[in-house]
Protein backbone atom coordinates (compact mmCIF):
# COMPACT_ATOMS: atom_id res chain seq x y z
CA UNK A 1 0.00 0.00 0.00
CA UNK A 2 1.28 3.44 -0.88
CA UNK A 3 2.02 5.81 2.01
CA UNK A 4 -0.11 8.97 1.98
CA UNK A 5 1.74 11.86 0.36
CA UNK A 6 4.34 9.62 -1.26
CA UNK A 7 5.70 11.25 -4.40
CA UNK A 8 8.83 9.72 -5.88
CA UNK A 9 11.82 11.96 -6.40
CA UNK A 10 14.02 9.25 -7.95
CA UNK A 11 13.98 5.74 -9.35
CA UNK A 12 16.46 2.96 -8.76
CA UNK A 13 18.76 2.41 -11.76
CA UNK A 14 17.91 -0.41 -14.16
CA UNK A 15 20.59 -2.64 -12.62
CA UNK A 16 18.99 -2.47 -9.15
CA UNK A 17 20.79 -1.06 -6.13
CA UNK A 18 22.27 -2.45 -2.91
CA UNK A 19 20.80 -0.97 0.28
CA UNK A 20 21.83 -0.67 3.91
CA UNK A 21 19.93 -0.28 7.21
CA UNK A 22 22.16 2.64 8.19
CA UNK A 23 24.86 4.57 6.34
CA UNK A 24 27.30 1.81 7.30
CA UNK A 25 28.53 -0.83 4.82
CA UNK A 26 28.49 -3.52 7.53
CA UNK A 27 24.68 -3.38 7.84
CA UNK A 28 23.31 -4.46 4.43
CA UNK A 29 19.65 -5.10 3.83
CA UNK A 30 17.71 -6.39 0.83
CA UNK A 31 18.70 -4.81 -2.51
CA UNK A 32 16.26 -2.55 -4.31
CA UNK A 33 14.54 -3.69 -7.49
CA UNK A 34 15.36 -2.00 -10.81
CA UNK A 35 13.32 1.12 -11.63
CA UNK A 36 11.65 1.15 -8.19
CA UNK A 37 10.24 4.64 -7.47
CA UNK A 38 11.71 6.06 -4.25
CA UNK A 39 11.66 9.32 -2.34
CA UNK A 40 15.04 10.77 -1.32
CA UNK A 41 14.52 12.11 2.21
CA UNK A 42 18.08 12.82 3.40
CA UNK A 43 21.68 12.97 2.16
CA UNK A 44 24.89 12.38 4.08
CA UNK A 45 27.75 12.81 1.68
CA UNK A 46 27.36 10.13 -0.97
CA UNK A 47 24.77 8.25 1.09
CA UNK A 48 21.10 8.80 0.33
CA UNK A 49 18.27 7.89 2.73
CA UNK A 50 15.29 6.75 0.67
CA UNK A 51 11.68 5.85 1.42
CA UNK A 52 9.60 3.49 -0.69
CA UNK A 53 5.87 3.78 -1.44
CA UNK A 54 5.08 1.19 1.27
CA UNK A 55 6.93 3.23 3.93
CA UNK A 56 10.06 1.05 4.06
CA UNK A 57 13.31 3.01 4.12
CA UNK A 58 16.99 2.31 3.60
CA UNK A 59 20.31 3.95 2.80
CA UNK A 60 21.79 3.73 -0.71
CA UNK A 61 24.55 5.22 -2.83
CA UNK A 62 22.72 8.45 -3.57
CA UNK A 63 24.89 9.09 -6.64
CA UNK A 64 23.30 6.11 -8.42
CA UNK A 65 19.68 7.24 -8.07
CA UNK A 66 18.00 8.49 -11.24
CA UNK A 67 16.15 11.75 -10.67
CA UNK A 68 12.46 11.91 -11.59
CA UNK A 69 11.67 15.31 -13.06
CA UNK A 70 9.01 17.13 -11.06
CA UNK A 71 9.00 20.38 -12.93
CA UNK A 72 8.46 19.91 -16.66
CA UNK A 73 10.57 22.01 -19.00
CA UNK A 74 9.30 25.55 -19.43
CA UNK A 75 6.80 25.88 -22.26
CA UNK A 76 7.51 29.52 -23.04
CA UNK A 77 9.63 28.90 -26.16
CA UNK A 78 8.48 28.30 -29.71
CA UNK A 79 6.86 24.96 -30.49
CA UNK A 80 9.17 24.03 -33.37
CA UNK A 81 9.43 20.50 -34.74
CA UNK A 82 9.23 17.76 -32.16
CA UNK A 83 8.72 14.05 -31.90
CA UNK A 84 5.28 12.46 -31.83
CA UNK A 85 4.78 10.54 -28.54
CA UNK A 86 2.44 7.94 -30.09
CA UNK A 87 5.16 5.60 -31.44
CA UNK A 88 6.87 5.49 -28.02
CA UNK A 89 3.53 4.86 -26.33
CA UNK A 90 2.79 2.06 -28.80
CA UNK A 91 6.18 0.44 -28.08
CA UNK A 92 5.55 0.72 -24.33
CA UNK A 93 2.09 -0.85 -24.74
CA UNK A 94 3.53 -3.70 -26.82
CA UNK A 95 6.36 -4.37 -24.35
CA UNK A 96 3.86 -4.41 -21.47
CA UNK A 97 1.54 -6.75 -23.42
CA UNK A 98 4.48 -9.07 -24.20
CA UNK A 99 5.45 -9.10 -20.53
CA UNK A 100 1.86 -9.77 -19.47
CA UNK A 101 1.61 -12.76 -21.85
CA UNK A 102 4.89 -14.21 -20.56
CA UNK A 103 3.76 -13.66 -16.96
CA UNK A 104 0.46 -15.43 -17.60
CA UNK A 105 2.32 -18.36 -19.18
CA UNK A 106 4.69 -18.51 -16.19
CA UNK A 107 1.77 -18.41 -13.74
CA UNK A 108 -0.09 -21.06 -15.74
CA UNK A 109 2.90 -23.40 -15.78
CA UNK A 110 3.47 -23.12 -19.54
CA UNK A 111 6.88 -21.48 -18.94
CA UNK A 112 9.56 -22.24 -16.37
CA UNK A 113 11.73 -19.53 -14.81
CA UNK A 114 14.51 -19.85 -17.40
CA UNK A 115 12.07 -19.64 -20.33
CA UNK A 116 10.38 -16.64 -18.67
CA UNK A 117 13.74 -14.86 -18.33
CA UNK A 118 14.48 -15.61 -21.98
CA UNK A 119 11.08 -14.38 -23.12
CA UNK A 120 11.33 -11.11 -21.17
CA UNK A 121 15.03 -10.40 -21.83
CA UNK A 122 15.38 -7.05 -23.52
CA UNK A 123 11.90 -5.78 -22.61
CA UNK A 124 12.35 -2.33 -21.14
CA UNK A 125 9.84 0.49 -20.76
CA UNK A 126 9.45 3.58 -18.67
CA UNK A 127 6.31 5.69 -18.53
CA UNK A 128 5.34 8.37 -16.02
CA UNK A 129 2.03 10.13 -16.57
CA UNK A 130 1.17 13.09 -14.34
CA UNK A 131 -1.90 14.89 -15.64
CA UNK A 132 -1.08 16.34 -19.03
CA UNK A 133 2.65 15.64 -18.58
CA UNK A 134 4.25 12.40 -19.74
CA UNK A 135 7.80 11.09 -19.47
CA UNK A 136 8.56 8.19 -21.82
CA UNK A 137 11.75 6.14 -21.83
CA UNK A 138 13.05 5.51 -25.35
CA UNK A 139 15.12 2.35 -24.82
CA UNK A 140 16.34 2.36 -28.45
CA UNK A 141 17.93 5.78 -27.97
CA UNK A 142 18.68 5.52 -24.22
CA UNK A 143 16.81 8.67 -23.30
CA UNK A 144 13.79 10.00 -21.41
CA UNK A 145 11.42 12.13 -23.43
CA UNK A 146 9.05 14.73 -21.96
CA UNK A 147 5.70 15.56 -23.52
CA UNK A 148 2.90 17.93 -22.63
CA UNK A 149 0.34 16.70 -25.19
CA UNK A 150 1.59 19.08 -27.89
CA UNK A 151 5.25 18.14 -28.27
CA UNK A 152 7.81 15.59 -27.14
CA UNK A 153 11.42 16.57 -26.48
CA UNK A 154 14.48 14.92 -24.98
CA UNK A 155 14.59 15.52 -21.25
CA UNK A 156 17.42 13.25 -20.08
CA UNK A 157 19.80 10.80 -21.65
CA UNK A 158 21.82 7.81 -20.47
CA UNK A 159 25.46 8.59 -19.96
CA UNK A 160 27.10 5.60 -21.59
CA UNK A 161 30.59 6.30 -20.27
CA UNK A 162 31.78 4.03 -17.42
CA UNK A 163 31.62 5.27 -13.86
CA UNK A 164 34.97 5.98 -12.29
CA UNK A 165 33.68 6.73 -8.82
CA UNK A 166 33.16 4.29 -5.96
CA UNK A 167 30.00 3.63 -3.99
CA UNK A 168 29.87 4.88 -0.38
CA UNK A 169 32.58 3.53 1.85
CA UNK A 170 34.30 1.73 -1.04
CA UNK A 171 31.31 -0.51 -1.77
CA UNK A 172 31.35 -1.00 -5.54
CA UNK A 173 28.44 0.59 -7.41
CA UNK A 174 26.76 -1.72 -9.87
CA UNK A 175 28.28 -0.12 -12.95
CA UNK A 176 25.26 2.01 -13.90
CA UNK A 177 26.05 5.34 -15.42
CA UNK A 178 23.65 8.03 -14.20
CA UNK A 179 21.02 9.59 -16.43
CA UNK A 180 21.81 13.22 -17.10
CA UNK A 181 19.44 16.06 -17.88
CA UNK A 182 20.16 17.64 -21.24
CA UNK A 183 19.87 21.32 -22.04
CA UNK A 184 17.24 22.19 -24.62
CA UNK A 185 18.61 22.95 -28.07
CA UNK A 186 17.97 26.30 -29.66
CA UNK A 187 14.31 26.48 -30.66
CA UNK A 188 13.21 23.75 -28.22
CA UNK A 189 11.04 24.69 -25.29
Amino acid sequence: MTSPGFRPTHVVPQSGLPAWETPDPTRPTVPLDPLLPVQLVDRRGEWGHIRCANGWSAWVDGRCLVSVPHDPPAADGPLGDSADPRPLLARAEQALADYRVALEQLAGGDLDGEAFRGRTRGLRIGVVVDGESVWLYDADEGRWMYGDGRRLTTYATDDREPRETQAPRDTQAQGHAPTRVVAPEAGEL
